[in-house]
């Protein structure tokens, strides 16, 4: 029998602080609500029809004066709890902690797909360690979805076209459900998973008993060479083409003066839209690819060209 709960488990590090940031506004509201609601009992009965009170208006200085207090006060609380709120916890989960676990997501009607760096690949689950911050590389293939698990008071909007990141520490074993909580189609209410949270031993067994397929960056190097791109950006390529060993990362300065940071949305748009950001220095040959790769592809050429900076080596 399942343990009814008001209140979704707390089984993230960010949790909690989401949760008292939470019940901090409700708190901040509902007191607001009581003063107004009071107010407006209060004046119901002393200004009601036939009493005998002032209703003459207030001198301008004493008006003036109360409008300037209470529209100060009221953006002092609004900048105080903003500062509180993002200052503490949206800008933490900005930029993901050093050694987080990258696993690939991929959300299409009606189904994740997940893949781990070894190639471990599952369907509407994913299998991740207690106590590690994990980092998600999300694409759709085909409209918008949201990755959403509430134990872990995360969710992020996956746009087509977009690599979406999102990286949470959970901390406590068990398994928790994972929606899509943005309207995607007809099976929309389908779309359902499984997040399963392993003491790190525990995980260290179940990825040993995975079969292995070919990792993300592996699989793209073989499209890489596939396509013909190791013609032009490869080691013994003919065509003076930017290099790619050591790129992902890095700044890149670009012919109109601008200097972009090599991170996936670039190296998407450089597949997809090669005449938008030309690399200064070289001329604007390179063909689109858009029409002849789907969002698979794109998630392993990216992949393939992130390894290349820890390898440090071109293909």
């Amino acid at each position: 029998m399942n343990e009814f709960r008001f209140f979704p488990q707390a089984a993230s590090s960010d949790a909690p602080q989401t949760d008292a940031i939470y019940f901090g506004l409700v708190i901040v509201s509902g007191a607001v609500v009581l003063v107004v609601a009071t107010l407006i009992v209060v004046f119901a009965i002393r200004y009601r029809r036939g009493t005998r009170v002032g209703r003459g208006a207030a001198s301008s200085l004493a008006s003036r004066e109360f409008e300037i207090g209470w529209t100060l006060a009221t953006l002092l609380a609004f900048l105080g709890i903003f500062s509180w709120a993002a200052a503490q916890d949206f800008v933490q989960l900005r930029p993901p902690p050093p050694g987080a676990l990258a696993i690939d997501v991929v959300a299409k009607q009606w189904m994740w797909k997940t893949q781990h760096p070894g190639g471990q690949s599952e369907i509407n689950s994913l299998h991740i360690p207690a106590h590690q911050p994990v980092r998600l590389l999300m694409h759709s293939q085909d409209v918008i979805h949201s990755f959403f698990v509430p134990a872990f008071r995360v969710k992020k909007d996956i746009v087509p076209g977009h690599t979406e990141e999102l990286w949470f520490e959970a901390t406590t074993p068990g398994t928790y459900p994972l929606f899509c909580s943005e309207y995607c189609g007809t099976d929309h209410a389908r779309m359902l998973g499984d997040i399963v949270v392993m003491a790190p031993q525990d995980y260290g067994r179940w990825l040993a008993g995975q079969p292995q397929g070919d990792d993300l960056a592996k699989a793209g190097e073989g499209l890489f060479r596939e396509l013909g791109c190791s013609g032009c950006h490869g080691e013994n390529a003919r065509v003076r083409a930017p290099p790619l060993a050591g790129l992902f990362g890095r700044p890149v300065p670009l012919s109109d003066g601008r200097i972009v940071v090599a991170d996936e949305a670039y190296i998407r748009d450089s597949i997809l839209l090669p005449k938008k950001d030309i690399v200064a220095g070289y001329e604007a040959i390179m063909p689109s690819f858009s029409s002849r790769l789907d969002e698979g592809d794109l998630t392993k050429l990216v992949a393939y060209i992130r390894s290349l900076a820890a390898q440090g080596a071109g293909p």
